[in-house]
C-alpha cells in the first residue's frame, strides 16, 4: 500500500498522541495540571519531528528500515531526554524508557509493517 507523506505525519502523531493519552490515564497525569500534559506532549511531539528532519520520512515514509527505526529511536530518545530536563518531577525512570521504546516501537513501526502487507483483491 503507497502511504502518502500527509497520511503518513498523521499516523505517527496520532501513534504519540495515544501513547501520552494512555500514559496520562495510567499515572492520572490529569491531576498535576494541563501545563504538565503539554509539556509531555511537546516534549514527544518535538522527538517525533526530529525523527522525522533526520531520517527525512518525507522521502519515504512508509519504509520500515532506515526511516521508521530512525523516527522510532530519535522519538524515544528526544522525547525522553526533553521529558526528564523540561518537565517537573519527571527523571530518567528506567522503567518509563523500556514502555516508551517497546510502545512507540511496536506502533510507529507497526503501521509501516502493515503498510507492506499488500491489499487482496477478491
Amino acid at each position: 500500500m503507497v502511504v502518502s507523506t500527509g497520511r503518513a505525519l498523521v499516523y505517527d502523531v496520532v501513534v504519540v498522541l495515544v501513547f501520552l493519552l494512555v500514559g496520562s490515564a495510567a499515572h492520572d497525569a490529569a491531576a498535576r495540571g494541563a501545563g504538565h500534559e503539554l509539556a509531555l506532549g511537546a516534549c514527544f511531539l518535538a522527538g517525533l519531528a526530529a525523527g522525522w528532519g533526520v531520517s527525512r520520512a518525507w522521502r519515504s515514509p512508509a519504509r520500515l528500515w532506515p526511516t521508521g527505526v530512525t523516527v522510532w529511536l530519535v522519538t524515544v530518545a528526544v522525547g525522553v531526554l526533553l521529558r526528564g530536563l523540561l518537565v517537573a518531577d519527571a527523571g530518567f525512570a528506567p522503567s518509563f524508557l523500556a514502555v516508551a521504546t517497546v510502545f512507540l516501537g511496536v506502533t510507529l513501526l507497526g503501521w509501516r509493517a502493515l503498510a507492506r502487507v499488500p491489499a487482496r483483491r477478491g
